[in-house]
């Protein structure tokens, strides 16, 4: 693919705003789309090409990108009344970079193939809005071979890494694997921070601590300070959905999720308490509701060992 294939982008949320511009400044011919036209405001002085409608950006496009926030958005964009399908044409590609239901969207792509002769490639981002910006997202891609290919140039704009996992639904079923691993880590740092406060150790220095060792990760270096913070950030409902995701995947392939199921229940016990925003740093909300401060009393110093917590050897 070369700049002089024409892209349209729908969907100028956080994440989706700093992808577009990526692919605008990697000198791609772009053209937005956004419900709420004051997101699209950016592009118009940059000079990017802003559609008035979903009709106008196709018309305008070979490759379709969209970035919306769930499945029934990305159907409705697709095969809505005035939607991408009801004005595409045989040769144009969809590149779904939403998190969705891999099932859903094999469906999805199956019927646009079908009905319009229109090709796509899923490819769920990770590492948010300052991976976008920054032009270090991982890509997940799902599709033929040479779909990903075609559109990997675009992909590249944002992302530092497009990793082509297997057919139509398993990049959607890796973004599943990602937010497994994403929120049991998360819900482990929490209760890992909570005990060192308790301890007396200053639950900050945790991350410093660990760094370079097993224990290091992207999740504790950047959800450990909102945790210890106490700021939460990110919303927690769609970290539901993606758990949720997972979970139902897990239903339908017979795999067992113990580990991922019981993270799921600490996000819908906040949640049911209104806590909605916190995101991957949600766990922490069973321990503390603002700052992390280490305890002045420090539980058991100076105390002896119970029978119990002796070494079996002793006598």
């Amino acid at each position: 693919m070369t700049a002089a294939v024409r892209v349209g982008f729908i969907g100028l949320g956080d994440i989706g705003a700093p992808m577009a511009m990526r692919i605008h400044d990697a000198g791609h011919a772009l053209t937005v789309y956004n419900r709420s036209p004051g997101r699209a405001v950016p592009f118009a002085e940059r000079g990017v090409k802003v559609a008035a409608s979903v009709a106008e950006l196709v018309a305008q496009s070979d490759v379709i990108l969209l970035c919306v926030s769930h499945g029934q958005a990305v159907e409705e964009v697709i095969f809505g009344a005035d939607g991408v399908a009801a004005h595409g044409r045989s040769g144009q590609v969809v590149v779904d970079l939403s998190t969705i239901h891999p099932v859903h969207t094999q469906q999805m792509a199956a019927r646009l193939q079908a009905e319009r002769g229109m090709a796509w490639v899923d490819a769920p981002v990770s590492g948010g809005p300052a991976g976008a910006r920054a032009g270090t997202l991982a890509v997940m891609a799902g599709g033929e071979a040479a779909l990903v290919e075609r559109v990997r140039p675009v992909l590249l704009a944002f992302g530092g890494r497009v990793t082509h996992m297997g057919p139509v639904g398993c990049g959607m079923a890796t973004k599943a694997c990602n937010q497994m691993l994403n929120f049991g880590t998360g819900a482990v740092v929490a209760e890992t921070l909570n005990f060192a406060a308790r301890f007396g150790i200053d639950p900050s220095l945790i991350p410093e601590a660990v760094a370079g060792g097993f224990a290091d990760s992207n999740v504790l270096r950047h959800y450990g300070q909102q945790m210890v913070a106490g700021t939460y950030k990110g919303n927690t409902l769609t970290g539901m959905k993606d758990i949720d995701i997972a979970l139902d995947l897990g239903r339908v392939t017979g795999s067992a999720m113990p580990v991922t199921g019981l993270v799921a229940s600490f996000f819908r016990m906040q949640i049911a308490q209104g806590f909605v925003t916190g995101g991957l740093a949600t766990p922490m909300r069973l321990y503390a509701q603002g700052p992390l401060k280490p305890a002045t009393q420090l539980p058991g110093r100076g105390a002896s060992l119970s029978p119990t917590d002796k070494p079996k050897d002793t006598p």
